[in-house]
């Protein structure tokens, strides 16, 4: 609505009579029109997921977990910042029941549909002012499982449960703005029997028993993608030390795992002091690796500390621990540019090989682009997609693994070693802790390498044909 407009009065003065003219008011506010956030982050891939109309800047989640029955009560304190003037906002929840929400510790009203939680505050919510929710819930977690992934989410094991979201399943577990463009701070409040430990992001608050029960306090500081949020819960071994440059390292493994409690640990000493000579110094304030007692077909790069679903090599460790950077530090802004992460994370296998007396890089890259096209996964790397927008269903294919990683080495050959390697470095400190696009790296190599390399990115992410040329 416009400025109101003072009407006009009668100024009496001493033997006069002035009529005002009709002026605006110089101090009046224009009222708010208040309009609901939108049910999604505008994401192609995944429509629903994430919201509009507000920014999150720190979950607080205290979780009571009974392993046995498998059953979660929980109370979610979530911190944001309206981006518009919001008359009501969705959060992501599945699965499970909401008792009660507040917003700024007042009843909200709220309603579900489908995976959104719409909350409505008592009145509305004005553009830059911080506002808190509380949302209380429960029930029993469930896992998702896709065809092109397998079972992700919260995943029952025999002494407790280990959580793996990525790309959508943190709001099976949590009320959450559950897309990477939107990330916060966390501290996890997770209460379980007397005996059981929990693992998780970032560093250790302590812990305390009182009634047969402990809870444990974890804080990831950094901002993190939701889908990065992770829990352990078990009986684990574990194990601490510092890496080169001094950052803790806590590494874990279930009891049926405990051989190979010193390769990991050792494993993932190596590779961050090698990963901070190759990408810059290590985006976060602790390090470390987890490794579940229930075997799946894959590992994930879960912030500060990544989840090993099977025995790790040194390979795979060393990919998890790059996605630290690209990834974790440096996140997609849209999951189209997944290449971003999972092509770096595969070349930091390449370039790790290479410098430890393994295959170099272009041997690698010259042994898949000679693949025959009887090779099994001929039709996945040279046909079947586009590597810079896989779609939604193929994210996780061999596409933006390895032909992401053979974008990199055709870089490194154009531009040379000295522009490639201070374009990793200058890649990671530019973006640390932000949102990313292809667009912007190939922005960045342009800069660096003061070559044209339009081509080279159309060549090697925007067509699905082999490139003869680039």
């Amino acid at each position: 609505m416009p400025p109101s407009i003072r009407s006009a009065a009668a100024v009496f003065t001493a033997g006069a009579c002035v009529l005002a003219a009709a002026v605006p008011a110089a101090n009046a506010d224009a009222r708010p029109r208040f309009t609901p956030g939108a049910p999604g982050g505008g994401d192609a891939y995944y429509p629903m997921e994430g919201n509009g109309g507000y920014d999150v800047g720190h979950y607080d989640l205290a979780l009571n977990y009974n392993p046995k029955a498998n059953t979660l009560r929980a109370t979610a304190h979530i911190t944001a910042r309206a981006t518009k003037d919001l008359s009501r906002f969705d959060l992501d929840l599945k699965q499970l029941k909401v008792s009660s929400v507040k917003v700024n510790g007042k009843k909200a009203r709220y309603s579900r549909k489908g995976q959104e939680l719409v909350v409505t505050p008592g009145k509305g919510l004005r553009k830059g002012s911080r506002f808190n929710v509380t949302v209380v819930y429960g029930g029993t977690p469930k896992p998702i499982s896709r065809p092109d992934i397998g079972t992700f989410g919260w995943i029952k094991t025999p002494d407790g449960a280990y959580v793996v979201s990525e790309p959508d399943a943190a709001s099976t577990w949590f009320p959450s703005n559950d897309h990477p463009q939107d990330k916060a701070t966390y501290t996890y409040r997770v209460t379980v029997p007397k005996g059981t430990q929990v693992l998780s992001n970032g560093e250790p608050g302590g812990s305390r028993t009182k009634a047969g029960k402990t809870t444990w306090i974890w804080n990831q500081r950094s901002p993190m993608a939701s889908y990065l949020a992770m829990l352990a819960i078990g009986k684990y071994q574990v194990k601490r030390g510092r890496t080169a440059s001094g950052v803790p390292v806590i590494t874990g493994v279930a009891p049926n795992r405990a051989s190979e409690l010193n390769t990991i640990h050792k494993g993932t000493i190596d590779a961050i002091n090698w990963e901070e000579k190759v990408f810059g110094k290590y985006p976060f304030a602790s390090t470390g690796g987890i490794r579940v007692g229930v075997d799946v077909a894959f590992s994930l790069e879960t912030q500060s500390r990544p989840i090993y679903g099977f025995q790790p090599d040194q390979g795979t460790i060393v990919h998890e621990l790059a996605h630290q950077w690209f990834g974790d530090s440096v996140s997609v802004r849209r999951w189209k540019d997944i290449w971003l992460n999972e092509g770096f994370a595969t070349y930091a296998e390449w370039l790790w090989e290479e410098q430890h007396g393994g295959a170099t890089a272009k041997q690698t890259f010259d042994k898949l682009y000679a693949e025959p096209e009887s090779w099994k996964y001929y039709k996945d790397l040279w046909t079947a997609r586009k590597t810079g927008n896989p779609g939604a269903d193929q994210m996780f294919t061999i596409t933006p693994y390895y032909r992401g990683g053979m974008t990199l080495q055709a870089l490194r050959e154009r531009i040379g070693d000295k522009a490639f390697f201070a374009l990793l470095k200058a890649w990671t400190k530019a973006h640390k802790n932000g949102n990313v696009s292809t667009a912007q790296f190939v922005a960045l190599a342009e800069k660096i390498s003061q070559k044209q390399l339009d081509g080279l990115f159309n060549a090697w992410l925007y067509t699905k044909t082999k490139p003869t040329k680039w």
